[in-house]
């Protein structure tokens, strides 16, 4: 017999053969015995489960049960419910049972979709933190000490790991943050491999120790994913374009609660970006480690503060296709980024075309290049878009292709693959399943091609140095 299990919203699934027992055992059963306490090498040693349905089975595990500061499961969330073609099954009465045929045999398959709608915040950060990091922290722990060799040496990374003083824990944080903010600012990870539409912290490690990358709010869940198990404290800041304060607390959280974003622009603009907070030995510290078209931030005590205050607020300069912007940073209290997080994880079932389209980051944004797909329906469309393109990069002063295929055979697409090879073989792997998206999200019918902007030559000095930093006064006090 099989067991299906689907989660609504986010479409993770898993699938491991089982072998009921006493009968017809109740649907709560069969979630104890096997999501609850799934007992994960007896299922790989008997092939009854992948090593990738395992790692989804775990990810399940999280979206149903809550979990303590330990990161033991507990029970599952309030509001949790099953169903069996569209209808809510009970969890005291027996499952109903397909039959489905797999390599031309019948198979008895028990089919089970998770709906968390009605499921509160109530995640345990630390605790899933922790769960996270025993899935696998061999890979973990070999990112991190890679990392600090890469950056310090063999014996500078033994130094720097004892952790026993703030001069060495500000070279750990700066040496995995510059690792972070190092790898891809992408959105094409959602459209190639497992197709997550949006990565935990953990995930995004994962994602950048096989070479990819992420956008801010999941590069900055993976850099505290890290911190968090060596014991560093921090918290998150968000902060967008224009966004000096007070930050609009009330309303952000009702977003959180209705998930109505209609008529909230200029509220949102608050959370169009995050980074980290950490206090080292009693002095704040700074970091941003997105990338993209973001410095690398790593500031101290009086820089953090000018940022921070209220009176007389920092900016960061950052740089977009046809304008600049000031980017302001902010402390909230922490259930507006965490359920931010949460939500986009688990809850909006279409944070991956909202990422690409709505935000504009496209699937690939750095320093020399942005991409961008271009989806169409007919020649008409395809000819307007890439007007549009044209006109932007013409009044920027950019060099723009505009592909009518979903190739990289322009000029500036083959010295994208020359530059950066990996990053333009996942650009093309993601057509397929982005084009399957996008058809969900719009209406069916569309075709696409991508758009190539270079945004500054090879040789052009980079944000590696020193950010352009912005003082505002202008609106002091307000």
């Amino acid at each position: 017999m099989i067991l299906q299990l689907t989660d609504t919203f986010t479409r993770r699934g898993a699938a491991l053969r089982i072998e009921p027992s006493g009968g017809q055992p109740a649907v709560a059963q069969i979630l104890d015995r096997y999501l609850l306490h799934c007992p994960a090498e007896s299922l790989l040693e008997t092939g009854a489960i992948t090593e990738a349905s395992l790692g989804s089975l775990r990810v399940l595990q999280d979206l149903v049960y809550a979990c303590d500061d330990m990161g033991r499961l507990t029970g599952m969330f309030s509001g949790i419910a099953f169903r069996q073609q569209g209808r809510e099954v009970s969890l005291e009465n027996p499952p109903a049972v397909q039959v489905a045929l797999v390599e031309e045999k019948q198979v008895p398959v028990i089919d089970l979709a998770i709906d968390r709608t009605n499921v509160s915040y109530e995640r345990n950060w630390a605790g899933f933190h922790r769960r996270r990091w025993e899935n696998a922290p061999g890979l973990f722990a070999s990112f991190v000490r890679a990392t600090l060799e890469e950056a310090l040496g063999v014996e500078g990374a033994e130094d720097v790991l004892r952790l026993d003083s703030g001069e060495r824990q500000l070279r750990f944080i700066k040496a995995l943050g510059r690792r972070i903010w190092e790898s891809d600012f992408e959105n094409y990870s959602r459209f190639i491999g497992e197709k997550v539409m949006f990565k935990t912290g953990d995930e995004t490690v994962r994602n950048i120790a096989a070479g990819a990358g992420g956008i801010c709010t999941e590069k900055v869940q993976a850099l505290k994913f890290l911190t968090d198990h060596y014991g560093l404290q921090s918290e998150y800041l968000i902060g967008g374009d224009n966004a000096r304060g007070p930050v609009p607390v009330n309303k952000l959280r009702e977003m959180l609660t209705t998930f109505d974003f209609r008529f909230a622009k200029r509220h949102m603009r608050y959370w169009q970006h995050t980074a980290l907070l950490y206090h080292v030995g009693g002095v704040p510290v700074l970091v941003d480690a997105t990338n993209g078209n973001i410095p690398f931030l790593f500031l101290q005590g009086p820089d953090v503060e000018r940022m921070l205050g209220y009176d007389c607020k920092t900016s960061v300069m950052v740089r977009m296709v046809e304008a600049e912007e000031n980017y302001y940073y902010h402390r909230v209290p922490q259930d507006i980024p965490e359920n931010l997080f949460f939500a986009l994880e688990g809850w909006l079932s279409d944070t991956d075309m909202v990422q690409v389209f709505e935000n504009e980051l496209g699937l690939y944004l750095s320093e020399e290049f942005y991409v961008m797909p271009l989806p169409y329906r007919n020649g008409k469309e395809y000819d307007r878009l890439r007007q549009e393109y044209l006109g932007i990069c013409r009044r920027a002063n950019f060099q723009c292709e505009v592909d009518r295929e979903w190739t990289l055979e322009s000029p500036l697409g083959r010295e994208l693959t020359s530059s950066h090879p990996q990053a333009a073989a996942n650009i093309l792997d993601a057509r397929d399943h982005l084009l399957d998206r996008y058809n969900e999200w719009d209406r069916p019918g569309h075709d696409a091609g991508l758009v190539v902007i270079r945004l500054a030559g090879p040789s052009t000095p980079g944000n590696q140095g020193n950010p352009g930093y912005e003082r505002d006064c202008q609106n002091a006090g307000q």
